[in-house]
């Protein structure tokens, strides 16, 4: 069992930027795809983006984050990273990380994810 640590949230102003990171140990980080989802208050968990083990060019992202924000992995760092840039108020949201279980899912499934971290408050003001 993986655990995984999300940190780099915070308060930020419209337009602003952040960089999450999440930080896996206890288990295998480098051989599996990982995925960012978000949880405002009141709405479902939603995707955000996902990347691949094999290739970490091999992205893909929601639909309203798409152009903004940017998913990369450090495999000797055990690190998934996001940045976030041009963020709006409807960015506010609860960030978590995953790991990737289920590859017979579609990879902007919350099912396809087993591990997932503690999440970490990203709250964009107007």
């Amino acid at each position: 069992q993986v655990q995984l640590v999300e940190s780099g949230g915070g308060l930020v102003q419209a337009g602003g930027s952040l960089r999450l990171s999440c930080v896996a140990s206890g288990g295998t980080f480098s051989t599996y795809d990982m995925g960012w989802f978000r949880q405002a208050p009141g709405k479902e968990r939603e995707f955000v983006a996902a990347i691949t083990w094999t290739s970490a060019t091999n992205t893909r992202y929601g639909d309203t984050v798409q152009g903004r924000f940017t998913i990369s992995r450090d495999n000797a760092k055990n690190t998934l990273y996001l940045q976030m840039n041009s963020l709006k108020p409807e960015d506010t949201a609860v960030y978590y990380c995953a790991r990737r279980r289920d590859y017979g899912t579609r990879y902007f499934s919350v099912s396809a994810y087993d591990d997932w971290g503690q999440g970490t408050q990203v709250t964009v003001s107007s």
